[in-house]
């Protein structure tokens, strides 16, 4: 659509968070107009076709613990398919799942005798998780910050937890493996899995931005039209200039720190991912399979197993990640140990690395940043909250908010 010359509000950035301001505003019956240089909604959380499989843009999913993604997204016409809560941990070669109990019980007694230290210290991962779980949100974000590493080793989880599960399968998710992020995020994530399930969308992870964006009136979308410059009454792009009554900046990390200089803004966390396509899963049940300690992979996992229509043909989908740039000959043999499959039987069908994938959240956490500049300009993103899915578009709703209370209220002075 061509861009109007005047927008009360302009949101530039298409991602989780530019979608949940703009749907938002839309809402509140305000003329808003979404503007962004890709030629797709949903920012990093997108998804493409290779071979009739679908790949996103690295491991994904959708954490239905987040509270924003079980208050905004119909999670139902998402056609969800789920993974196990939990893991495969492998030690000396044999494969151990390590599972929520609660959500699976017929797995509770190889969860038990998983070798990931004594009975004592099986309790204390217990303990730390009912503590993630179920303690009042505000008790958690004021608790003492200390590194993950720290609080992990302070709850006395054990070494062995510690190195076959907490670091392999954290790092997966905070994209670090030193375990250095703060324990204030750690508890928040830990407590989404706790209390949430994991998916992915029969459409892929794109369905997400789509389902948004759908919220929109098409004539409200400009994709394919970057964003030269910004004011808080104007933004100029290859396409034309729009003036507004206010303007936010919902991009990635990079871009917002161009546009909005000197504003700090980095992600500088990444991960390449490896895609490999089997005859069949071998597993029975959908789970990550954990890295080893020393490895390269920090995870491999048959994402066909818990969401089939990722595959065409019924064959098995294979997504094995690492957090240092990769090629697909350098962790094959790896992907074949962690699958328990021969080296002959992977296809490798694409691979991807994303820079810039997450912020960091080291000590201190600094969380719900502001996010009104003044002058009529907002600055919304993952990188104003917590590096998630949640954290963008509760960046969204808390920028939405703030705008509403600068814009009149529709149909004052009429």
């Amino acid at each position: 659509m061509s861009l109007p010359g005047r927008a009360e509000v302009v949101v530039v950035g298409a991602g989780l968070a530019g979608l949940s301001v703009a749907t938002r505003l839309s809402a509140a019956g305000r003329d808003v107009h979404l503007v962004d240089a890709a030629a797709h909604v949903g920012g990093r959380v997108t998804t493409e076709e290779v071979g009739g499989f679908l790949v996103d843009r690295g491991f994904q999913v959708l954490n239905t613990g987040y509270p924003r993604v079980a208050a905004d997204l119909d999670l139902t016409a998402l056609d969800l398919g789920w993974f196990w809560t939990g893991a495969i941990v492998r030690v000396d070669g044999t494969p151990h799942r390590v599972v929520d109990p609660r959500k699976h019980p017929q797995a509770t007694l190889d969860t038990v005798r998983a070798p990931l230290g004594n009975l004592l210290q099986e309790a204390a991962i217990g303990a730390f998780s009912a503590r993630a779980g179920y303690l009042p949100v505000d008790r958690l974000v004021h608790a003492r910050q200390r590194t993950a590493q720290g609080a992990l080793r302070r709850a006395r989880v054990g070494e062995d937890a510690l190195e076959r599960f907490f670091r392999p399968f954290l790092s997966g998710v905070l994209l670090e493996s030193e375990l250095t992020t703060s324990s204030r995020y750690l508890d928040l994530l830990w407590r989404s899995f706790v209390r949430g399930r994991i998916g992915l969308p029969a459409r892929g992870m794109r369905a997400i931005g789509e389902q948004l964006a759908d919220r929109l009136p098409p004539e409200a979308r400009h994709l394919s039209t970057e964003v030269l410059d910004v004011s808080g009454d104007r933004v100029r792009t290859s396409a034309g200039t729009i003036t507004a009554g206010a303007v936010v900046v919902a991009t990635d990390p990079d871009t917002a720190a161009r546009l909005l200089a000197p504003l700090p803004a980095s992600a500088p966390r990444q991960v390449t991912t490896h895609l490999h396509v089997l005859p069949a899963s071998p597993w029975d049940e959908p789970l990550i399979v954990l890295g080893q300690p020393g490895g390269r992979l920090v995870n491999s996992v048959v994402v066909s197993d818990a969401q089939p229509a990722y595959s065409p043909d019924g064959r098995a989908l294979v997504a094995s990640s690492t957090l240092a740039p990769t090629s697909e000959a350098e962790v094959r043999a790896e992907v074949a140990q962690a699958q328990g499959v021969s080296v002959a039987d992977l296809e490798h069908l694409t691979s991807v690395t994303v820079t810039g994938a997450q912020p960091a959240v080291t000590v201190p956490l600094r969380s719900r940043q502001p996010v009104d500049l003044g002058g009529g300009l907002y600055v919304c993103g993952d990188h104003r909250d917590t590096p998630s899915i949640q954290g963008a578009m509760a960046s969204g709703a808390r920028t939405a908010r703030a705008v509403l209370r600068r814009l009149r209220p529709v149909g004052a002075g009429r």
